[in-house]
């Protein structure tokens, strides 16, 4: 996951002993990130460069170690499901019913449970489905042989984006390196996306792993390295993970949910689920945790009351986030059309944070 300029809310929100370990997260902790990191975009094709994107200080964090990470100390429950959530007659308490049938109450029920949000869809049940996009992409991680990977990491130690003028969008990066001096134990992480009609989503839904990695071969083909050799390098039977693209806009009609005099809301993907290409998702969804934090804070010190709190929290919310997920979208449909790419967010703005004033 890439973390940007949500950087230095994370670490307002953290313990000073465990910022100290983000360095530990990060995909390759023998890399720091640096003022003049940049993420470069290049012909898919042919290779040939095409921008150079400031990203200061871009930091390529593990889902799985960032998680671990940001446990520590926390009674974390796994394993728990929301069917329900009843409100206290007294305006002051929410009790989410689980399907283990628990209960647990709290002044506040926070979903942030993904794009596929339960929570979301208990607050919204007639229009809180996430909304299906006319793309998708193939996902793979994989190890390779140790003058394989040196070839592959030639290209950028790090990341690197491509555009093919086929009309599909690619990226190439780090996963995981356990050791820098083991280059066949190093894990790197790629995908190709397209254009992808929604009929064509239901003919090929049922696809097998075997199909899906054929098409994506077949894809890269029409690429220049590092796309083409290390799709070539993949077994037949390696696992893939195939995926449409979605979205879900907080500031869309009818998409306002009812807080409950400020006993439930949304943050996070939950809130507003956004495509990647623009690398915005995490950002916005730590920036939330933040803004939360603090309309938590005035409400519990008596400055607000709690309604007042987390609606505010809520419009700054949905301004920002959701001018992104609908800018996002745009930079989805414009890298993917050859014609237009230049126009894209990502090449016209890089991947500067859009505020409730819009970009900054």
């Amino acid at each position: 996951m890439g973390l940007h300029w949500g950087a230095e809310s994370l670490r307002n929100l953290v313990p000073d002993e465990l910022w100290k370990r983000i360095q530990s997260v990060q995909v390759d902790p023998s890399i720091s990130p640096s003022k003049s990191d940049a993420l470069n975009f290049i012909n898919g094709s042919t290779g040939e460069n095409m921008a150079s994107i400031p990203a200061p200080f871009f930091n390529r964090l593990r889902r799985r170690k960032l998680r671990e990470l940001l446990a520590t100390g926390l009674d974390v429950r796994y394993d728990k499901r929301v069917k329900g959530i009843n409100f206290s007659k007294d305006g002051q308490y929410a009790t989410a019913r689980l399907i283990d049938e628990t209960c647990l109450t709290a002044k506040i029920v926070i979903g942030a449970d993904g794009a596929r949000s339960t929570i979301r869809q208990l607050m919204l049940p007639q229009t809180g489905q996430i909304r299906p996009l006319p793309y998708c992409a193939t996902f793979v991680q994989a190890r390779f042989s140790a003058e394989q990977a040196r070839f592959l990491r030639q290209f950028h130690p790090l990341y690197l984006a491509g555009i093919n003028p086929a009309g599909q969008f690619a990226f190439f990066g780090m996963h995981e390196v356990e050791d820098p001096d083991q280059p066949e134990s190093w894990k790197f992480f790629f995908y190709i996306s397209w254009q992808s009609t929604y009929q064509e989503q239901e003919r090929t839904a049922g696809w097998s792993n075997a199909q899906r990695l054929t098409q994506v071969k077949e894809f890269a083909r029409q690429f220049a390295d590092p796309w083409k050799s290390a799709f070539q390098w993949l077994d037949d039977d390696h696992e893939v993970w195939y995926m449409g693209l979605t979205d879900f806009d907080p500031g869309a009609q009818d998409h306002r949910w009812d807080n409950h005099d400020g006993r439930v809301t949304l943050a996070g993907d939950a809130a507003h689920a956004m495509t990647y290409q623009r690398g915005q998702g995490l950002n916005h969804s730590i920036t939330d945790a933040a803004c939360l934090v603090e309309a938590i804070q005035r409400f519990v010190s008596g400055v607000e009351t709690q309604s007042t709190a987390v609606t505010e929290y809520e419009d700054e919310m949905i301004a920002r986030a959701g001018g992104e997920v609908r800018l996002s979208t745009l930079n989805t449909e414009l890298v993917h059309d050859w014609e237009n790419v230049l126009q894209s967010p990502v090449l016209t703005s890089g991947m500067k944070k859009h505020s409730s004033r819009g970009l900054l």
